[in-house]
């Protein structure tokens, strides 16, 4: 499998290319049954979230979908999602232009979830970085999360 689905801080390709994946195609990609949330707590700021997915029939997360330059590029990302601590890699089938594709994504940990969290500003930015790859809608939803002003 080749391609990771994003929609959290990954959605700023800078930081992905940063992290050292090769990337050979970047599209716009939607994964129904699923909403954004932000109860992963962070490590740094305490009572701030970061991005996790979880369950919902009524709901699409949308993110940017890498097309990475081999099967093992994955593998360089579990490392900055603290993977298998921190979140769980999984697969998950997701929506392009193009048709349904099947993908990798992360998925926080139960033990490190927590409810009633913010996103940090600086956080949620990363997010906004995604903008070319959302709709305007879901962009604006973004852009009126409550979040934490950290800095």
């Amino acid at each position: 499998m080749r391609a990771y689905f994003a929609y959290g801080s990954n959605m700023n390709a800078l930081r992905v290319r940063e992290r050292g994946l090769t990337v050979a195609h970047i599209e716009a990609a939607s994964l129904p049954g699923f909403r954004l949330l932000f109860d992963k707590h962070s490590r740094l700021h305490e009572g701030m979230g970061h991005a996790n997915i979880g369950y919902d029939p009524g709901s699409v997360v949308e993110g940017v979908l890498y097309w990475l330059g081999s099967v093992e590029e994955i593998v360089k990302m579990d490392r900055f999602e603290r993977a298998p601590v921190n979140y769980g890699r999984d697969v998950v089938e997701v929506h392009t232009d193009s048709g349904a594709v099947a993908c990798w994504t992360y998925f926080a940990n139960p033990a490190v979830r927590r409810a009633g969290l913010r996103p940090p500003r600086s956080y949620l930015n990363h997010l906004l970085l995604g903008k070319p790859y959302l709709s305007a809608a879901y962009f604006a939803a973004l852009q009126g999360l409550d979040c934490v002003e950290d800095g």
